[in-house]
Order: C-alpha cells, then sequence, then structure tokens
C-alpha cells in the first residue's frame, strides 16, 4: 500500500499488484475500499490469476485515503482527476479502467477525459447513467444516504440502510460519508458520446442499481453486456463477472 498526493494536496491510498500488460485500474463504490469491493470478492485474484498488474484507488473519504468532512473537497470530477492523477503518479500512458456502483460513475468520466484510458469496464449501474445523469436517484437518493449515516437516522430508506450497514461493517468514516454524499449531490454525466473506447457493462439480475443495463450499453458507442447473477452487493462476487471481466481486459 502506497500514498501519493493528488491534484489538490489531499493524500490517497492505492495499491499495486504486479503483472504484465497494460494496467488494470479498479475503483471502487461508495462505502466500500480497495478490500472490501475487489480483493475479498476474489476480483484481484482472478485478474492476478491471469497475470494482468493490477492498481486500486481507495478514494477520497474512504479506506486508508484522507477522508475529508467539508461537503467541498468532493464532487464527481473531482475524483475523476484523482483517477487521473494517480496515472500520473505511476507513469502510465495506457490504462484499462474499471469501475464499480460510483467507480462506475467515475471511470465513465475518466473515459470522456483522459486519452490514456483504452478500454474500460463498468458494473453496479444501468439506465439511471441515462435517466438519472448517474446516481439511479429513483432507486436511493443521496440526500438518504446522508441520512443514513447519521446518529439519527430515523426514516432512511432500506435501501440507503443497506450503505450504513456495510459502512459500519467496513469501519467506515461515516461523516466523511455524509459530506461525500453531499458533494455528488448532482447529475455529472450528459452524455456518453465522448466514451468511444471498448466498454464493457456488467450488471447483476438482481441489482437494482443496475436497472435496464442493455439501455446503458446501447447507449455507448462501443458498449457491449454481460448480465451475471447477484443483486448489488452480490453481483462482484459471482465467478461469471471475473470471467468475463478478465476475458475483457486481455
Amino acid at each position: 500500500m502506497t500514498k501519493f498526493k493528488t491534484w489538490d494536496g489531499l493524500e490517497l491510498n492505492y495499491r499495486v499488484w504486479e503483472g504484465e500488460g497494460v494496467p488494470v485500474v479498479l475503483q471502487h463504490g461508495v462505502v466500500a475500499d480497495t478490500n472490501a469491493n475487489w480483493m475479498s470478492t476474489g476480483v484481484v485474484g482472478a485478474l492476478q490469476a491471469a497475470g494482468r498488474t493490477v492498481v486500486s484507488l481507495d478514494a477520497r473519504g474512504h479506506g486508508r485515503s484522507a477522508k475529508p468532512h467539508d461537503a467541498a473537497q468532493y464532487s464527481w470530477e473531482f475524483m475523476a482527476k484523482d483517477v487521473s492523477a494517480l496515472y500520473d503518479e505511476l507513469g502510465f500512458d495506457r490504462v484499462v479502467q474499471v469501475g464499480y456502483s460510483m467507480g462506475a460513475i467515475i471511470s465513465l468520466l475518466v473515459a470522456a477525459a483522459d486519452e490514456r484510458v483504452e478500454r474500460l469496464a463498468i458494473g453496479g449501474v444501468g439506465s439511471g447513467v441515462l435517466d438519472c445523469g448517474g446516481v439511479d436517484r429513483r432507486v436511493v437518493e443521496l440526500t438518504d444516504l446522508q441520512t443514513a449515516m447519521g446518529d439519527d437516522n430515523e426514516g432512511a430508506p432500506s435501501t440507503a440502510m443497506m450503505f450504513r450497514i456495510l459502512a459500519d461493517a467496513v469501519h467506515a468514516d461515516r461523516q466523511a460519508i455524509q459530506a461525500l454524499a453531499t458533494g455528488l449531490d448532482s447529475r455529472p454525466i450528459s452524455g456518453l458520446s465522448e466514451v468511444t473506447v471498448p466498454t464493457l457493462v456488467l450488471a447483476g439480475d438482481n441489482d437494482p442499481f443496475a436497472a435496464e443495463p442493455e439501455r446503458l450499453a446501447d447507449a455507448l458507442p462501443d458498449g457491449t453486456l454481460h448480465v451475471v447473477p447477484g443483486d448489488h452487493l452480490m453481483a462482484v462476487i459471482a465467478p461469471s463477472f471475473h470471467s468475463a471481466l478478465v476475458d475483457f481486459v486481455k
């Protein structure tokens, strides 16, 4: 595990598993971190077994990275710039970018702006990217996530409380997650025409956040869809998720 200072001076944590080929850079979902989203689910192991170089970034507010409690230090743009800053730090000129849930939206923004991304894989998202510009607000509002992370979370819907349970399980800084949910309360994506690289959409067949994934794949200039079993938390564990990802990044 290594730390670096990103574009605005925040210290972020990343981890590298050495291998061959174009580096595969992983960006996790909200509340999770490198371990919860990628290591404990077997994704890193599957990519390592395929011989790939793997890099995973703990997003600001998460894992071992800095966790400011100021909402002004969080935005979709900021978090996309963090990923590009990591490319700079490691001297990458070609990458395969992979993101899940929150990380999928961040990765779409990176792929649209950074020419170093030559392939993209996104999971845990679907038509909400098109209809809501990012987070599928038909499933959960970020204001509900803010409530769920508070000391008094009465009234928070069950979907938001799922993330509270995860936050407690991974010992997340709930104040930082509240600040992040406030800072990210925007619609970052207005179109996908600039995401021209080959893109794999990985969707759990019982994941409400990945509803109508075929619409998302069809909206991407070079998108393909692979549906795997599982809900939002379990799809990433599915062996077919791992195998589809490994096949795509080869």
